[in-house]
């Protein structure tokens, strides 16, 4: 559990058990179909990434898990103490006749910290680290030229996020999933207090799609 989640557990006196559910965001991967494509991001707490994935029109689901490490069915605690190597991922299923990848990246560079190589705002170390996981080669070529047109970005600092192939992708245990709708109070204390929102104000401009209220 994440340290600012205690503090805002213990502000509210609240820890919020609903069953809400969302479409979207299945607990397991959906069976792979000729119609829909996956997609992988890393940006920081996937509790935070699926809220600007769900609300796009053509994402089919989203759901949180790990990706990127050496350990064979990862739990949270060892992912969360940064030991086996994986980052917190959101992967996205989505129908490309609705929306397309370049769609999802630009929409995934404006809900991360590019220029943060040590973790993404509070939460510090790699298993909170930015990085795309390609499925393709039309998608790692595309990831590759969203990351060059940054060069142009209203913003200083080098871009750290990695571009990888994707690896095993381990679905988050259940109480992760669609947590923003689950607990919403807790949710959206822990982003506040996270300083997320601000940190992409300043990066980005006004966001539209970050956060679900």
């Amino acid at each position: 559990m994440k340290p600012l989640l205690l503090i805002s557990l213990a502000l509210f006196g609240i820890y919020m058990l609903s069953s809400v559910t969302s479409s979207k965001s299945p607990a397991t991967t959906l069976p792979p179909t000729a119609e829909y494509a996956t997609a992988t991001f890393a940006g920081g707490c996937f509790w935070c990434m699926e809220p600007p994935f769900d609300r796009l029109e053509g994402v089919i689901s989203t759901i949180s898990g790990y990706m990127g490490g050496h350990v064979d069915q990862p739990t949270y605690q060892q992912v969360s103490a940064g030991g086996s190597g994986h980052a917190e991922v959101v992967q996205i299923t989505y129908d490309p006749s609705l929306i397309d990848y370049t769609t999802l990246l630009h929409n995934f560079w404006r809900n991360i910290d590019p220029t943060d190589a040590n973790g993404q705002f509070c939460d510090k170390g790699r298993q909170y680290r930015s990085e795309i996981f390609y499925h393709n080669t039309e998608q790692r070529d595309l990831a590759e030229q969203s990351k060059t047109a940054l060069n142009n970005k209203p913003f200083t600092g080098k871009i750290t996020t990695d571009i990888t192939s994707a690896a095993t992708f381990y679905p988050a245990e259940q109480y992760h999933q669609n947590y923003y709708q689950k607990n919403p109070i807790s949710y959206k204390y822990y982003r506040y207090a996270c300083g997320r929102d601000k940190r992409l104000e300043q990066l980005w401009g006004t966001q539209t799609t970050t956060t679900d209220h």
